[in-house]
């Protein structure tokens, strides 16, 4: 399972790279963190160790954040700063 999530890895961030718009680029970097979560859940599962998933939650809540963040930053940039 963890060959397929490294393979998922791949094409998104082939698909990051392609993207054409910023919303596109977001969008993959939000599914590139999701992988990124699976893989450290399903290595920290298989070496029974739960230092993976204490880590895996910081790095969900910091991704969930930064996807907070440039999405509100991208809106300001489309709308010119009339939304707040």
């Amino acid at each position: 399972m963890q060959w397929i999530m490294l393979i998922f890895a791949f094409v998104i961030i082939i698909h990051l790279i392609t993207g054409k718009t910023a919303v596109n680029k977001l969008v993959s970097l939000n599914v590139l963190s999701g992988v990124v979560l699976a893989f450290l859940v399903l290595h920290g599962v298989q070496l029974g160790r739960t230092i993976y998933l204490d880590i895996a939650l910081v790095y969900d809540i910091f991704g969930f954040l930064g996807f907070l963040a440039i999405s509100h930053l991208l809106n300001k940039s489309i709308t010119g700063g009339k939304n707040g």
